[in-house]
């Protein structure tokens, strides 16, 4: 028997190249069957179907936890409506930059305070010296898009906001395309449309019932104001979903406290500051701020991770279920009239959602051609080349990671 050639036995003994990190192979025809050794051989057809039905309950399990935790932020979403209105309506206390301002400097307590704690290129100075300016136009997006869309109340009807407030969601996706390299499929734009369509039902069962709450003295200004503080959010949420993916949530969420507390803070003394002198303080309001701003904080602090676990687009989607969640506490708390057309749209909402989660989006390219945001003069770094596999949304890191947390996949 003729002896291998060294080469020939080298390749023979090497073992096959490791997948991605928590990376789904949908090749599964390229499995090694078991006991081969890695030598070539393939799974049956039997073996196949085992494996396509494991990984088909674990994008289905996935597809769950991502629609339960965008409920999450509509509930926390919702908190904050009710307590908005109760401050507004029965107390008259009209603030918006300063509930902005506490959940600020709530942040800025918890996170900045940990980022200025950290050693190294971590720390909060080392941070700001590379990259300050960026979130300093980041923290003052973020703080005007929830200033317009509050604003927009004295002069636009609830309805209308409630249906151009949707303008988020293209927005997002347009800004993920070109900036994320994000590439949806034909099943997502459908969820998309369903969810939409679901919104528009909400809307009209307001309409029905007469409950258009706002003024509605000068439309086009409060139209306005809610498309640009749309355009606002969208811009917020896609930055928001770039640095968490390459970057940190505890860095994104204490320079928006840092900035955001700067500016609203500014904001405040010109804008706000009679309007706090004329609030009429007790226990009651007190407690309502309280109320708000841990609300607010929630939303602010969980909603990186829900996007991380999932997409700007997603999270926005889902969203929309916020503004039923405050009407069916409503029917109680402040006897609105109900229409069977409510619970329509939140089904039809969620069906959308369920849609939309049902497939993973994918990547144009490979995440190194992003624009390093992490050190913009560093070299490029050189990922690691694997089998080719068919396009995912596994994200890889442009450098060391600064959280001890894996990579997960977009839903």
């Amino acid at each position: 028997m003729i002896p291998p050639e060294p080469q020939q036995q080298q390749q023979q003994l090497q073992p096959p190249p490791p997948a991605p990190p928590n990376h789904v192979v949908t090749t599964i025809e390229n499995l090694p069957a078991e006991g081969s050794g890695g030598g070539g051989g393939r799974l049956s057809a039997s073996s196949r179907a085992g494996v396509r039905q494991r990984v088909r309950k674990v994008l289905n399990r996935e597809m769950l936890i991502s629609v339960a935790l965008g409920q999450v932020l509509s509930l926390l979403i919702c908190g904050i409506s009710l307590t908005s209105k109760y401050l507004s309506e029965d107390f008259h206390a009209n603030t918006p930059v300063f509930q902005s301002f506490l959940n600020y400097i709530l942040l800025f307590l918890v996170y900045t305070t940990t980022l200025a704690v950290r050693q190294g290129e971590e720390n909060l100075l080392a941070i700001l010296r590379r990259r300050w300016w960026k979130y300093m136009i980041l923290g003052l997006i973020d703080l005007e898009a929830n200033y317009l869309v509050v604003k927009a109340y004295q002069y636009t009807t609830l309805t209308s906001i409630q249906l151009l407030d949707c303008f988020v969601i293209p927005v997002v996706i347009l800004l993920s395309w070109f900036f994320l390299l994000i590439r949806y499929k034909a099943v997502h734009f459908i969820g998309i449309v369903v969810c939409i369509l679901g919104m528009g039902c909400m809307a009209g069962a307001d309409v029905l019932v007469g409950r258009q709450q706002g003024a509605g003295e000068n439309k086009l200004v409060g139209d306005l104001l809610v498309l640009g503080g749309a355009t606002l959010y969208g811009i917020s949420n896609v930055w928001e979903e770039y640095i968490i993916r390459t970057l940190s949530r505890v860095e994104f969420l204490g320079m928006i406290g840092l900035f955001g507390a700067f500016f609203s803070g500014i904001q405040l003394a010109i804008m706000e500051h009679k309007e706090l002198l004329k609030v009429p303080w007790d226990w009651q309001i007190g407690l309502l701020y309280v109320g708000f701003s841990a609300c607010m904080f929630g939303l602010y602090s969980f909603m990186p991770v829900v996007i991380k676990k999932t997409s700007a687009t997603s999270v926005n989607l889902s969203l929309l279920t916020a503004d039923l969640y405050s009407l069916f506490c409503g029917l109680f708390l402040f006897h609105y009239k109900f229409s069977g057309l409510y619970l329509l749209s939140f089904f039809t909402i969620l069906i959308g959602l369920v849609l939309y989660s049902s497939t993973s989006t994918y990547i144009a390219q490979d995440p190194r051609v992003y624009k390093q945001f992490r050190n913009p003069s560093g070299p490029v770094v050189d990922l690691p080349t694997t089998a080719q596999v068919e396009p995912s949304v596994t994200y890889t890191s442009l450098g060391q990671e600064t959280e001890e947390e894996p990579h997960v996949r977009v839903a």
